[in-house]
């Protein structure tokens, strides 16, 4: 049976779901099946947001219908009937999973005092030891105590073990204290108040005000109101009160503040609006509308009938949430809970077993956790694309390196801002002005002085973002590079042949892919560069692909792949991977190394067993080297696409600095995950620099 941990508040509004949240992100890099559960549901007629988000989680695998387990109305009706219900499809999801995370209720319904006494009961029926989270909000660390103290009695007489608390939404100042008082009744943290997670969405304001959408775009309605200003004053003095990602309720009759505020978006040096309130029924009159169109701008209007006491109480009375819909809310929530709360602590409370494999998003979180560990500078030169600009934001939220980002920065800002981004943290450069040009193109200039550059050339040369990127990372402006979402692989790594050139002692740049299984990841070279190595360029892709492997934890065992295995086969083409076999074994006698072998001797113990009984390799081999690229390109797709594997890379290996090249159908995990790729070579390089 599933463990499982029930969590649980006495009050409304702990921000439950931030920690729900961290918890199945946490789960789901140490055990295969994570599994999520609603006892009651917050309401029959619209979905629960808490479970959609939970459910959203690439770690999670379950329907909605299966992780609910019962309705407030069924509960009222005839508790002990409802409980059984609960206990009977709790069990229908644990028999699926390794672990379960129970969101118990919200205190949305007309309940009562003997809420939490219900949710001690349904702990106490699951065998789930419980996460009580509390509210910091407007308390002292002393009260912040007794409220955990008089909620964790009552779960206990109720026969629920509290095995640890969580503060939530604390004074930031007050952290260190809170943690300190509750620490004393079980394992405690203290996570602080982070006023975007409770931000409304443009969309959740015009739904308050009964509004209709009367300008801008609609797809910036999900962007966050950082707050709401009533804008009835002088133009003048309302441009001194704007900030970014404010909503301002305008009196619909004056056009003045209209025509003001939408020149204000638009400017240079003037904070980005979410959007603009029209209220008391009015609308602007036609030449203005016109004037308005004619200015083209994106901004949210919305018109509402309300005045303006009306409009601005609905708006304040709004409180956004955290749902699935808001990467960047989703973001700052896994972000909070890494950062404050103790993952071994965590897993030691719930009592989870160390994981005996390695799923591919246990090997994901590994990536971002080991770049985080020592934080990398990694240039995007692709800062027009929204792929760049969306996983950048979620680099920077997470920690995970250090960005800079190339293109117009007015032009990336904006966009990021009507994107609902945080690239605050982010360096933006223009490679086609500026300081660097001047020096990049000097130095561009001494490194192809022998094939005649000149600097006027050499200047037109590096204003390209591949060359700008490349040069940034030769001139230690940078430890790494990610770039191809919107260029080819050509113009990519062109320019890292010209000026960062391989390691000493290696002949070829070439790629891997590193292959997540479904309990393993394993590593195949090379699929994506070199079209017909020679023996010698194939014993190079073996210690390379060798090299890669131990940076990312996966212990070598190279398999030389061919037709033929051993002795049996001869041709030039088996005769290739045995002299490059041969090679790799002169070269690095340390490596275990097995060729010529065929594919199914290099994975299956039993063929093994015939095949080559007594090799090291055979049956176990976790690093793949192709003969060519037809083989490898086609045989790497067919896993993925008929084993559900995932695909990471192409990952670049041979070049003295780290240079990655992506799909130009990445999606933004794609990126985030490259990224964390290329920090990592950044650390293995920086670390054998230090020897």
């Amino acid at each position: 049976m599933a463990r499982s941990i029930y969590v649980t508040s006495p009050e409304g509004d702990t921000g439950k779901s931030t920690v729900a949240l961290g918890l199945v992100d946490l789960l789901t890099r140490t055990v295969q099946k994570v599994g999520v559960y609603r006892p009651i549901a917050r309401s029959t007629e619209t979905p629960d947001y808490v479970l959609e988000l939970l459910l959203a989680h690439d770690g999670v695998d379950l329907s909605y219908a299966d992780c609910i387990g019962t309705t407030y109305e069924a509960v009222h009706a005839d508790p002990e009937a409802a409980l059984a219900t609960i206990v009977s499809r709790y069990h229908a999801v644990a028999r699926q999973c390794d672990v379960v995370v129970i969101v118990g209720t919200d205190y949305t319904d007309i309940a009562g005092p003997a809420e939490l006494g219900f949710n001690a009961r349904i702990a106490a029926n699951l065998g789930a030891p419980v996460l009580l989270c509390v509210k910091g909000q407007g308390r002292t660390p002393e009260e912040v105590r007794q409220v955990a103290e008089v909620a964790a009695n009552e779960l206990e007489a109720g026969h629920a073990q509290v095995v640890a608390i969580v503060a939530n939404r604390c004074a930031p100042d007050n952290l260190d204290a809170v943690r300190a008082e509750l620490s004393t009744r079980a394992t405690a943290w203290a996570l602080p108040e982070e006023p975007f997670l409770v931000a409304p969405t443009v969309r959740q304001l015009m739904e308050s005000v009964d509004g209709t959408l009367v300008g801008g775009d609609a797809e910036l309605l999900s962007r966050e109101a950082t707050d709401v200003l009533v804008g009835a004053m002088s133009i003048e003095h309302l441009l001194e009160r704007l900030s970014d990602g404010v909503v301002v309720i305008v009196p619909g009759d004056r056009s003045d503040i209209l025509l003001g505020l939408l020149m204000a978006h638009t400017a240079d040096g003037f904070p980005s609006l979410s959007g603009i309130i029209l209220n008391g029924g009015f609308e602007p009159p036609a030449t203005v509308t016109r004037l308005v169109d004619g200015l083209h701008s994106r901004l949210p209007i919305i018109r509402t009938d309300l005045g303006t006491f009306g409009s601005a109480s609905a708006a304040a009375g709004t409180r956004g949430r955290l749902s699935a819909d808001s990467q960047r809310k989703v973001d700052t929530a896994l972000a909070l809970f890494e950062k404050h709360t103790d993952a071994e602590e965590a897993l030691a409370a719930l009592e989870v077993p160390s994981p005996e494999v390695v799923t591919p998003l246990m090997f994901e979180y590994e990536l971002l956790d080991r770049a985080r560990g020592d934080r990398k500078h990694v240039v995007l030169p692709e800062g027009s694309d929204d792929r760049i600009l969306r996983a950048a934001s979620t680099l920077l939220q997470r920690e995970v390196a250090d960005l800079t980002i190339l293109g117009d920065e007015a032009s990336i800002r904006t966009r990021a801002t009507e994107l609902g981004l945080d690239l605050a943290a982010a360096k933006v450069i223009d490679p086609k002005s500026g300081e660097l040009l001047e020096r990049f193109a000097a130095e561009y200039t001494e490194l192809r002085k022998h094939k005649g550059m000149t600097v006027e050339r050499a200047r037109e040369i590096v204003s390209s973002v591949s060359y700008f990127g490349t040069m940034m990372v030769q001139l230690g402006l940078a430890d790494g590079m990610v770039s191809g979402a919107a260029h080819t692989t050509a113009h990519t790594i062109k320019p890292s042949f010209e000026i960062i050139k391989t390691v000493p002692g290696t002949s070829v740049v070439s790629s891997v892919f590193l292959m997540c299984l479904e309990d393993r990841v394993l590593v195949y070279g090379d699929c994506a560069v070199n079209p017909d190595p020679t023996a010698e360029q194939l014993a190079d892709i073996a210690i390379s692909s060798a090299e890669t492997a131990a940076q990312f934890g996966i212990e070598p065992r190279i398999a030389m792949l061919s037709y033929s295995t051993g002795s049996s086969g001869s041709g030039a083409d088996v005769d290739k991977v045995r002299a490059a076999t041969e090679l790799v074994r002169e070269r690095r006698p340390d490596l275990d190394v097995e060729g010529p072998i065929q594919y199914d001797a290099a994975v299956d113990a039993s063929v093994a067993q015939t095949k080559m009984p007594d090799s090291a390799v055979a049956g176990r081999a976790t690093v793949f080297v192709f003969p060519d690229l037809n083989t490898g390109n086609n045989t790497y797709k067919a896993v993925q696409r008929s084993a559900g594997a995932v695909a990471v890379g192409p990952v670049l290996q041979g070049l003295r600095k780290p240079v990655n090249d992506l799909s130009r159908g990445a999606l933004v995990q794609d990126i985030v995950n490259t990224v964390a790729i290329t920090a990592i070579q950044a650390q293995a390089q920086t670390s054998e620099g230090s020897k």
